[in-house]
């Protein structure tokens, strides 16, 4: 019986060595800006390749003790996906009412040997909108002179758009979004479409419907579906989101 405990040891022993020495050599990627609120804070990360390395665009928080100074976008980069190193942010342009309160939840796509850029505006409540910028090294951006370049109507919105996707499929651009319906407490998902020699300017995009592409129906989305990823697999498009409010 002793033999068989000392067996069972020794065999426990190894496999969490094995677990152990696994474990080590799996890179964990773990990244934050630290430069706005002193611990890391990163959210809405959107990755793209280019020019031999990755861009990673994400929201960063306003300034620690400076809540004028709003919610931005940092720009980090990376060889591997693992070690990433922060090297530029996007604030509010001089001049550009629109986004003066700040900008966030960033896309990005590259066309063109270009890296483009959509983000919304932050802070105005129903005149929320998606604007577009555009860059040469993916880190200077130059503003699209229609921004915004797009917010829904109807009645079945309040009018805000927010966390922009835009994607390219079957030979046109689609823009998801979220946005709330008229009373401000249901969010949900709309889509615009633009063609695809688009330079995405604002008389480029046509709402594609006249409601909401998808709304929360199930108890766990709440009252809120939003922040939509999309993935392009052969001939279909699949949504990934968030559901309820925070």
């Amino acid at each position: 019986m002793k033999q068989l405990v000392l067996i069972i040891l020794l065999l426990w022993g190894n496999f969490q060595l094995v677990l152990s020495q696994g474990s080590s050599v799996l890179p964990l990627m773990m990244y934050g800006d630290t430069s706005r609120v002193g611990v890391p804070y990163s959210k809405d990360p959107h990755v793209v390749k280019f020019k031999g390395r990755y861009l990673m665009y994400h929201s960063i928080p306003p300034m620690k003790g400076d809540p004028a100074s709003g919610w931005n976008i940092g720009i980090a980069e990376s060889k591997d996906l693992v070690n990433w190193t922060k090297v530029g942010e996007i604030t509010p342009a001089p001049g550009a009412d629109y986004e003066k309160k700040g900008l966030c939840a960033p896309g990005a796509l590259v066309k063109d040997g270009k890296v483009h850029l959509f983000y919304q505006t932050y802070g105005n409540g129903e005149k929320d909108a998606i604007c577009h910028a555009v860059s040469d090294d993916g880190i200077r951006f130059k503003r699209n002179p229609t921004n915004p370049i797009f917010h829904p109507a109807g009645d079945w919105t309040c009018g805000r758009a927010i966390d922009a996707e835009v994607c390219e499929f079957k030979g046109r651009y689609f823009l998801y979004f979220a946005t709330r319906d008229k009373n401000y407490d249901i969010q949900m998902q709309g889509v615009a479409v633009a063609p695809g020699n688009t330079n995405f300017n604002r008389e480029d995009w046509v709402q594609a419907t006249d409601s909401s592409i998808l709304y929360p129906v199930y108890p766990w989305e709440g009252k809120c579906i939003e922040g939509a990823s999309i993935a392009k697999r052969g001939d279909k498009l699949y949504m990934f989101y968030a559901g309820a409010y925070n």
